[in-house]
């Protein structure tokens, strides 16, 4: 208890006293979460419905890959990204590699299937006779699709959350394609590890304090606006 407190102790010291490379390494863990669970959202969500309310021959399949991506080991992702952007890769002449937008493909490889397998379920839990009262009333698609997403609303806003909280926790891939670089792809998870590395444990736990208020906020934000979505 005695590290945890020091932990503790360090990390508000670590604020007070703008540590700029903290506030570098929490602005950059910021920066690619955000825009890779963003990504993830933009690219899930249709295709969530679209699994979700169309039925096609081998849809099963595509639906148990899906789900089978919700647990993809982060070291995977990380290399299958590292093979695509190395040098001799298809992506490789673009130099990617070690860069923040290497780690955010990463994330999206991570948390797309979460966002997507979570969609699919909640499009598939509406009731059909749902769907038939809304074509009987005249509804066109676009109507229709806008009730079947009032309806699911607050099951998307927990896949978002889902997704992000993917996001937020991984390491493996990051330092695997970022390579935890000083001031360039340094980010609090990776950070983390390296301090851990080095026996720095009071500095590790400050940085794990720091992550898990970031959770914390943006967590309770999305809580927010889910419940009052729901109250409305």
């Amino acid at each position: 208890m005695e590290l945890v407190w020091e932990g503790l102790q360090k990390a508000i010291e670590m604020l007070i006293s703008g540590d700029p490379e903290v506030f570098q390494i929490t602005w950059l863990t910021l920066r690619v979460s955000l825009t890779a669970t963003l990504i993830s959202v933009m690219l899930g969500l249709p295709l969530g419905v679209f699994l979700g309310l169309v039925t096609f021959p081998g849809r099963k399949l595509v639906v148990t890959l899906i789900n089978l991506g919700m647990g993809l080991p982060p070291v995977v992702a990380g290399l299958w990204i590292t093979l695509l952007l190395w040098r001799s890769g298809p992506l490789g002449h673009y130099a990617l590699l070690y860069t923040p937008t290497a780690i955010i493909m990463a994330q999206v490889l991570v948390s797309l299937p979460i966002i997507i397998g979570l969609t699919t379920a909640a499009f598939q839990q509406i009731d059909p006779r749902l769907r038939l009262q809304i074509k009987a009333l005249g509804a066109s698609k676009w109507q229709s699709f806008l009730v079947l997403l009032r309806e699911t609303r607050l099951a998307i806003m927990a896949a978002v959350m889902a997704g992000l909280g993917r996001v937020l926790a991984e390491v493996g891939a990051s330092m695997m394609v970022g390579g935890n670089i000083k001031g360039e792809t340094r980010i609090l998870t990776t950070a983390m590890v390296m301090e851990v590395s080095k026996g720095n444990f009071d500095i590790a736990i400050a940085l794990s304090f720091i992550l898990m208020t970031l959770a914390f906020l943006i967590t309770l934000a999305l809580t927010l606006m889910q419940q009052r979505k729901r109250s409305a």
